[in-house]
């Protein structure tokens, strides 16, 4: 397997952020108006606002990625993570889960919370193996499809 190197945002890459979510929510839910919001201007929605999008690239292509989105001054919601089927099964989401905790701590920030739904199970097992906690469901999530919270303190 190529070496994979996780990167930061780059517009060149903001097509495949969008196009590698797109793909798995549609399939899986339907797309909501919050994902058009993230998907369709990631730099104004997660950049601008003092977040981080992560790239894991292997080669010339996007192998996986996931948002970082300021929710409070002490924590980010990790979203929108996402890997090619064509890189399952290779430790992308390891790195990319990596790459999270490690912008976190840099950020000088104490957790991450995510909302998610229990149908991702290779999804919910890796935030489980990094630690994450079951907490109460947010009575005001944008998401209509989450049906779990988490949250992971980072020291």
């Amino acid at each position: 397997m190529e070496d994979v190197t996780i990167v930061e945002f780059d517009p060149k890459y903001a097509k495949a952020f969008a196009d590698l979510n797109y793909q798995w929510i549609a399939e899986t839910y339907g797309v909501e108006q919050h994902d058009h919001d993230i998907l369709d201007h990631p730099r104004e929605a997660v950049i601008d606002a003092g977040g981080q999008i992560l790239f894991a690239v292997a080669g010339d292509e996007v192998a996986g990625t996931v948002a970082m989105i300021p929710f409070d001054d002490a924590s980010f919601e990790l979203t929108k993570m996402a890997v090619d089927t064509k890189f399952r099964g290779r430790g992308i989401g390891d790195k990319l889960m990596q790459a999270c905790i490690e912008f976190t701590r840099a950020s000088e920030r104490s957790s991450i919370i995510l909302e998610s739904n229990t149908k991702q199970v290779a999804a919910i097992r890796l935030y489980r193996k990094f630690g994450f906690r079951d907490t109460p469901l947010d009575p005001n999530s944008q998401y209509v499809r989450a049906n779990i919270r988490m949250e992971l303190t980072v020291d």
